[in-house]
């Protein structure tokens, strides 16, 4: 069982941070769905930006389920200090630092996972963060730069001698970004050399693919992120599979109706009308994805600029289903 810190978890799964998707309303569904550890998308580091109105909707939620985690994004370790501090004053439980995002506006200011080639700088983090709070600390990272500079092992063996308590491994360099598969032979060999928790990322979209990362890299966990987009369910898929090698009932029409409700409604909530009937778009064209005609359903929905009209629409979307 995955345990980081003085949490002890039910299951092993974690719902990986994705900017611009998993706000506290689709943490909650996740966690509702079989996720046992979720984080909040990554926070700027700078102090200027932590009241924006985008870094407003990312710091810790109180009413998220323990542990709070939220994830920092910086290359200044007192940035990083302080901001991990700030986040502990306002509620969070364990701090996640960013080693893992290939996005070039974050790389080219040499943060991400631009870090990983500047090894001291991340023992400084480590260091500053480290000593700053009294709070578990984690750290995502990738497996290096690029193919010929993997270096995860080392930046592993850091955050262990410098008291991080798990890290978590995308099975990909920087160069890569998303594109071909994930290897996990890398994590293997990080997991084989540390003692703290490992958490494995990276294509794992089934439970069949979910139980084989488990078994060959013999990681403390793994972290799921855009296969749960439009599909939630996919954590209690694999915990059912993981403990009964059987395959839970695909989700009902009707718990897809309900949780598309909830989600929708919840994103109005959160971001206001504007925002959140712009951001509900993108969440519901990957649930349609998943279901009858979900094009037509999709194009629909992207034209309304009204929050009760896309609820309307959801409402008589599954009506016509039952038809």
């Amino acid at each position: 069982m995955l345990k980081i810190g003085p949490y002890q978890f039910e299951h092993n799964l974690v719902l990986a941070p994705m900017a611009g998707v998993t706000d506290a309303v689709y943490r909650k569904i996740c966690r509702q769905y079989g996720a046992s550890y979720t984080l909040s998308e990554m926070v700027a580091s700078q102090k200027h930006l932590w009241d924006s109105k985008k870094s407003s909707t990312r710091h810790v939620d109180l009413n998220d389920p323990e542990p709070r985690a939220v994830q920092l994004l910086g290359t200044n370790a007192q940035e990083l200090a302080q901001a991990a501090l700030w986040q502990q004053q306002n509620g969070a439980q364990i701090i996640d630092l960013n080693l893992g995002c290939p996005a070039k506006k974050v790389c080219s200011v040499a943060a991400g996972s631009a870090l990983m080639g500047t090894p001291e700088t991340v023992a400084e983090i480590f260091d500053a963060v480290i000593a700053a709070v009294d709070i578990p600390v984690t750290v995502k990272m990738r497996t290096g730069t690029d193919i010929e500079n993997k270096n995860a092992l080392q930046i592993a063996q850091l955050a262990e001698q410098k008291g991080l308590q798990a890290v978590t491994i995308h099975g990909r360099t920087r160069d890569d970004k998303f594109n071909g598969k994930a290897e996990y032979e890398t994590i293997r060999t990080v997991k084989q050399n540390v003692a703290i928790p490992v958490i494995a990322n990276g294509d794992i979209n089934t439970p069949e693919q979910a139980q084989f990362v488990l078994e060959y890299t013999l990681a403390d966990g793994i972290m799921i992120g855009r296969a749960t987009q439009g599909y939630p369910w996919l954590f209690n898929e694999i915990n059912h599979y993981l403990d009964t090698g059987s395959h839970l009932a695909a989700p009902t029409m009707e718990t897809f109706f309900q949780t598309m409700m909830e989600h929708t409604s919840g994103l109005h909530q959160l971001y206001g009308e504007m925002l959140g009937v712009r951001i509900a778009r993108k969440h519901i064209g990957w649930y349609s994805q998943h279901l009858p005609q979900g094009k037509i359903l999709r194009r629909e929905f992207n034209q309304l600029t009204d929050p009760n009209k896309q609820l309307l629409l959801i409402k008589r979307y599954f009506a016509d289903l039952s038809l």
